[in-house]
């Protein structure tokens, strides 16, 4: 199997906007078809609570054409229009769908972070990791979700092989960032949020970029759009990560990023598995 996954940064701006950024969305949103694959995860969807309009499916069901979806939005007593997530798989597929709850802090359960797919042998989840926010405000109830999730991730793998993706909003290890020393107090490179990847590694999981390509640098899946030049300096982030059971990792063909040309932001993920 061939599998994306992808923070979009709003899908109703991909599909509806004329803007410069949309464009290149769309741009990548074709290259990923050109890829064939049979399973794309996005986060950051950023969908009203009712989710698509007829418009949107119109449109989804052009860019996308051949792929069934499933869609979780942020609801009340969270902020609308937030977070968000959104599966689409070859429509030969026919998994079983749960929207689940970790009991997190917050409203974070209600922002529509967590799908998971059964495809019968192996589950299939994507996560959109809650940002410890501006001051680290958030970064208590980010501790409690990093150790939430990783019980909820622990409890698929006792049922069954687990391929885990998704913008987890941490950067593991000083390779993982350009700039380590100058953003070790900022949002997704505190030593907490490190350590509670740490601790989701250790139930069980493997890095599957780190595992084929070991400590290479340079590598990274998010560059901020508030500098200009921050993709042309490859001054980045790697924040989102393919994640399989240890037991899989030998099946792993292919774990890179997908070039996203000029568009700055999040990068979509590819992975190739032998299943």
């Amino acid at each position: 199997m061939k599998l994306i996954s992808w923070n979009i940064d709003s899908l109703n701006a991909a599909l509806t906007s004329e803007s410069n950024r949309a464009v290149l969305t769309r741009n990548v949103i074709d290259k990923i078809m050109e890829m064939d694959v049979d399973v794309i995860a996005l986060q950051e969807t950023k969908l009203p609570v009712t989710g698509l309009s007829k418009k949107h499916i119109e449109l989804l069901e052009t860019y996308f054409k051949g792929y069934s979806y499933v869609l979780r939005c942020s609801q009340e007593p969270a902020r609308k229009g937030y977070a968000g997530t959104m599966f689409l798989y070859k429509a030969k597929y026919s998994p079983e769908v749960s929207y689940p709850e970790i009991e997190a802090p917050d409203t974070m359960d209600s922002e529509g972070r967590i799908i998971t797919l059964d495809f019968g042998a192996f589950y299939i989840t994507q996560v959109y990791t809650p940002n410890a926010g501006d001051g680290l405000k958030r970064l208590n109830e980010r501790q409690v979700w990093d150790e939430k999730y990783a019980a909820y991730l622990h409890k698929l793998d006792q049922e069954k092989p687990v391929l885990a993706t998704g913008d987890y909003n941490v950067a593991h290890k000083e390779i993982d960032l350009a700039n380590p020393q100058s953003n070790l107090r900022s949002p997704g490179f505190t030593q907490e949020e490190r350590d509670g990847f740490t601790q989701l590694l250790s139930k069980g999981f493997t890095d599957t970029f780190r595992y084929l390509h070991g400590d290479v640098t340079g590598m990274y899946t998010w560059w901020g759009q508030r500098v200009k030049t921050s993709k042309i300096n490859n001054s980045g982030w790697r924040i989102d990560y393919w994640l399989v059971s240890d037991r899989l990792a030998k099946k792993v063909l292919k774990s890179e990023m997908v070039d996203s040309g000029e568009r700055q932001d999040h990068t979509p993920i590819l992975i190739e598995v032998d299943l």
